[in-house]
């Protein structure tokens, strides 16, 4: 048994979703939303880090990571858990995260997300986005789309990560989870191969740069039905950080291109909930109808605020309507709602009526 192995058990024994090690630090889990030190941990050094990471890592990885500082893999905790594990540099010296893979993927039905949500499991074709910040959940939504189609459809689903997260069972689907670095070079090559190999449904970890997201768009366009990511943190920035990633030149083709393959953007928050026992998903939708692809095409981002909400029966909601409906349910506080909402104002009489405040 590796020695890090009790830590990782720690983390999923304290419902923790991460642990963080880093060198001049006591080890410390994130738990909902908050970090904590381990119970009894004292400091690590540079070289305890290190030894704790290399025990886990092949030859090649570690090799790797001396080489660049940066290191991303899956770690399995026998047959308890997995972990996505990323080890990097900082200025006290090693430092190591590991983000728990959920062993069983929660049911789309379970998440209390908005009905539009699910709908898209439906779609037979087009180019879905979530994008959230690091933790906001994003990857769990994903799964949870992609398993009801796989409890719903016969497809062929083709996953594209780095690395690979949830594992997927073949129900209705047939699925071929491909690892970049391991199984393919890289998402480019992934993608242009995923073309070629009849899939029906793509799912793109990361959108990371132009080249993977025009291959996206393109699968998109050719029939597929591909679900991708972003670290963006509403529909309109979303657009906007896909047409940046092109150069000037490209960037009308490229608006032409998404303005007819995007289906569908889902911007994800995640906030503690009011009891301080767990945290809940806040959803910006943008759905497409027949407004939006002029809406791209004329570079109107501007818009898509009062697009959206003007699209509520078409399952569409503003970030700040998601967070209302939170707040007024008692699901989470009005403190945490006025800081994650767009127009504060709009909460601060909330504030004020907060026991505490």
């Amino acid at each position: 048994m590796a020695a890090i192995d009790d830590l990782l058990r720690y983390l999923k024994d304290k419902e923790g979703s991460d642990l963080h090690i880093s060198a001049g630090l006591e080890p410390r889990i994130r738990l909902h939303g908050e970090l904590q030190p381990v119970e009894g941990s004292s400091m690590l050094s540079d070289e305890q880090v290190r030894k704790l990471g290399r025990e886990i890592a092949t030859d090649e990885q570690w090799h790797a990571y001396e080489a660049c500082n940066d290191l991303d893999f899956a770690y399995a905790l026998g047959e308890e858990a997995r972990f996505r594990a990323n080890f990097f540099v900082q200025s006290n010296g090693a430092g190591m995260v590991f983000r728990i893979i959920p062993a069983e993927i929660i049911p789309l039905e379970k998440l209390s997300l908005p009905e539009s949500i699910e709908r898209l499991c439906h779609l037979q074709k087009g180019l879905v986005v979530v994008t959230g910040p690091t933790g906001s959940g994003k990857s769990t939504t994903l799964a949870a789309i992609i398993d009801k189609i796989n409890r719903t459809y016969e497809r062929h689903v083709l996953t594209l990560e780095d690395p690979v997260e949830f594992v997927h069972q073949n129900k209705k689907c047939v699925f071929s989870h491909r690892e970049i670095g391991t199984h393919t070079s890289g998402f480019g090559p992934g993608l242009r191969a995923a073309i070629r190999q009849d899939a029906d449904v793509v799912l793109v970890g990361e959108m990371r740069d132009h080249e993977t997201i025009s291959l996206a768009i393109t699968a998109a366009e050719m029939g597929m039905l591909v679900f991708g990511t972003l670290h963006t943190n509403s529909a309109p920035k979303t657009i906007d950080r896909i047409i940046d990633s092109f150069p000037s030149s490209e960037q009308a083709q490229i608006r032409q291109s998404l303005s007819e393959s995007l289906t569908a953007i889902v911007a994800q928050l995640l906030l503690p909930t009011a009891d301080g026992k767990g945290r809940c998903a806040a959803n910006e939708i943008l759905i497409k109808t027949r407004a939006l692809p002029n809406i791209i095409r004329e570079a109107n981002t501007s818009m898509l605020t009062s697009y959206i909400q003007g699209g509520k029966k078409d399952g569409m909601q503003v970030m700040d309507d998601a967070l209302q409906v939170l707040l007024d349910a008692g699901r989470i506080s009005a403190h945490d709602a006025y800081m994650k909402a767009t127009e504060k104002q709009r909460f601060e009489v909330f504030l004020d009526a907060e026991p505490g405040a």
